[in-house]
């Protein structure tokens, strides 16, 4: 009788320890599938499923949970969803929101509580800098997409030109970044209101001022709207320069032929010459109906990649958030814009490219890698970070 009592002991011991390793990982992912970047967010989401497809639903070989929740691009919303993830669902990962502003407004809670937060997309300044943490890790700083353009403008030899961006985080960001490296004049530096569809009184002063070129950062819907009525207001012979987010794949889609000719920059291209970047394009476009992924869905790709590894390159200890951090910092995964290091406030260290947009083989409009614009380059404000 006492072997017979032991060994139920032993086996609903062993249930239980059964159960607990079944436990899977979750990770929180808030999506901008409506709201003011609701564009972006669509393409962000159609990066992570690919993504979670590829792994088989799992995180370095162990079951995990992806938690996916629509916060509509509102700060306050976002920090609600983050409680509750922390709280009710205790998340091991985090990621997910397109703006800066949102990602400012959550990254505290995150902080406190150890949960890494691996940026799908915002790189904001503070991060970089006096406000750097062990726990974010950025696909790019904010400034650095605008630090390849200024050089562009400057190689092009514009010497007045129009800046114009949404007031915001991510906008004096990008703003400044070109500015940094733009070494010629500003007839105008133009602020508008995040989600603002109607330029008409932006194009008039851009009018007046006579630029030799434009300079623009506004991604999804501001964009579309943006160039749309540049050309429809006869400035289509004022030449237009970018961040790759201002004139990606959804706003090329949406605005047509007067995107043809625009030159952006990028950390990455859907036609980097890599075989991880074509396994990856070549599937999104099976997955999606043939259309080419934009820079959102290649870095929410790449931020699901960065966790696989990190579970499996911390030895499964998902219950160390100092083992995953250490293991987020020395990445192991194929990225898709190729090789990659982290500077010690956790944003890469890599290449900057040049496209423009033209017509491919079978006459669609994308982007056309022309070549690279800055080389292993890192962001202005790492001297600032105290890690």
């Amino acid at each position: 009788m006492f072997k017979l009592k032991n060994a139920a002991l032993a086996l609903a011991l062993c249930g239980a320890l059964g159960a607990q390793a079944a436990d899977p990982i979750k990770v929180g992912i808030a999506l901008d599938i409506s709201g003011p970047f609701a564009a972006a967010g669509a393409e962000a989401r159609d990066g992570f499923d690919l993504a979670i497809d590829k792994l088989g639903g799992k995180l370095g070989g162990q079951p995990a949970e992806f938690l996916k929740t629509d916060f509509a691009g509102n700060p306050e919303q976002a920090t609600q969803l983050v409680t509750r993830y922390l709280q009710r669902d205790k998340i091991t990962f985090f990621t997910g929101p397109i703006a800066s502003n949102s990602a400012l407004a959550v990254a505290p809670a995150l902080f406190a509580a150890k949960v890494p937060f691996i940026s799908s997309n915002p790189g904001p300044s503070q991060f970089a800098g006096k406000q750097c943490n062990p726990y974010f890790f950025g696909q790019y700083q904010n400034d650095t997409y605008d630090e390849a353009a200024g050089k562009l403008a400057n190689e092009k030899g514009y010497k007045n030109m129009v800046i114009i961006a949404p007031n915001y985080p991510a906008g004096k960001d990008h703003l400044n970044g070109f500015k940094r490296l733009y070494k010629g004049g500003l007839k105008d530096e133009i602020y508008t209101k995040v989600g603002q569809i109607d330029y008409a009184a932006e194009i008039a002063q851009i009018r007046a001022a006579k630029p030799d070129a434009v300079f623009f950062f506004l991604p999804g819907a501001m964009g579309i709207n943006f160039v749309k009525q540049f050309v429809g207001g006869g400035l289509k012979d004022v030449p237009l320069i970018a961040p790759g987010f201002s004139a990606d794949q959804d706003v090329i889609q949406a605005v047509g032929e007067p995107m043809l000719g625009l030159y952006n920059t990028a950390h990455w291209t859907h036609d980097l010459p890599l075989p991880a970047n074509a396994e990856f394009v070549s599937a999104f476009r099976k997955k999606y109906d043939g259309r080419y992924p934009t820079v959102y869905a290649a870095m929410a790709y790449d931020a699901i990649l960065a966790m696989d590894a990190a579970v499996r390159d911390a030895g499964g200890k998902t219950d160390s958030p100092e083992a995953l951090v250490k293991a987020l910092s020395t990445p192991t995964f194929k990225s898709v814009r190729g090789e990659f290091t982290y500077a010690r406030n956790h944003y890469p260290v890599q290449d900057y490219y040049l496209r423009v947009v033209e017509k491919d083989a079978d006459g669609k409009l994308t982007n056309k890698l022309v070549g690279k614009v800055l080389e292993k380059h890192q962001d202005a404000y790492v001297a600032e970070c105290a890690m």
